[in-house]
């Protein structure tokens, strides 16, 4: 799976967003890969009819009604919107709401991203049997310095961490990746694909940079 966060970065606003989602969508069919797309909330049902995975940057684990501001699992459903990223380094939720919303997403079949910042994480979040768990150290994230190059035992005991929990979940690495050799690398450490931000979203060629790091993944 390859997995694009796009963050609030201005260059993604507006009408952007429906450019970059048609490249990702040209090259997902190019290469025959997973790709899915987490756009800023409010872009969300601009292009929730796409072809890939889209999905929201986080949920909250309150109710449908009267929540004023917040973002409910089953709304982003009836959005068509396909899953969501939980509990990412820039909104940190209590695991208590964490094992909530993986529960909530399962029952209404969305996609689960759980993010986490170690292999304890890791451990702790692999037996609530999300879709995938994404370790990525803060101090790494946006750095441009990649995890597979600067922790690559990370991936490795992480990789074996979601292995030991007998379940179906798969492990994303991401955190300063901005080649496809640090894609490659992630791939060959036990990684089943990648989270990625702004190593993408801040390139000069969006086309050029997805299908580098798309071809990494095969």
């Amino acid at each position: 799976m390859f997995v694009i966060n796009c963050k609030n970065y201005e260059e993604i606003a507006g009408e952007n967003i429906v450019k970059f989602v048609r490249i990702c969508e040209k090259i997902a069919k190019k290469h025959k890969i997973k790709m899915a797309i987490a756009p800023p909330q409010h872009l969300l049902g601009k292009i929730a009819s796409s072809k890939i995975t889209i999905l929201a940057q986080h949920v909250d684990n309150t109710k449908i009604g009267s929540t004023t501001g917040f973002v409910i699992p089953e709304l982003i459903k009836k959005s068509k919107v396909n899953g969501s990223i939980i509990n990412h380094s820039e909104h940190r939720i209590p695991g208590k709401d964490i094992a909530e919303l993986v529960k909530r997403l399962k029952e209404l079949k969305l996609i689960s991203i759980v993010c986490v910042k170690n292999v304890a994480e890791v451990k702790k979040y692999s037996k609530l049997n999300p879709d995938y768990i994404a370790i990525e150290p803060p101090e790494l994230i946006g750095s441009g310095k990649a995890v597979s190059t600067e922790k690559p035992e990370l991936i490795t005991q992480a990789a074996k961490a979601v292995h030991s929990a007998k379940n179906n979940t798969k492990l994303l690495c991401g955190a300063g990746i901005v080649s496809g050799k640090d894609v490659s690398k992630a791939i060959e450490l036990g990684s089943k694909g990648i989270l990625v931000a702004s190593g993408i979203i801040k390139a000069k060629n969006w086309n050029k940079i997805i299908d580098d790091f798309a071809r990494a993944m095969l």
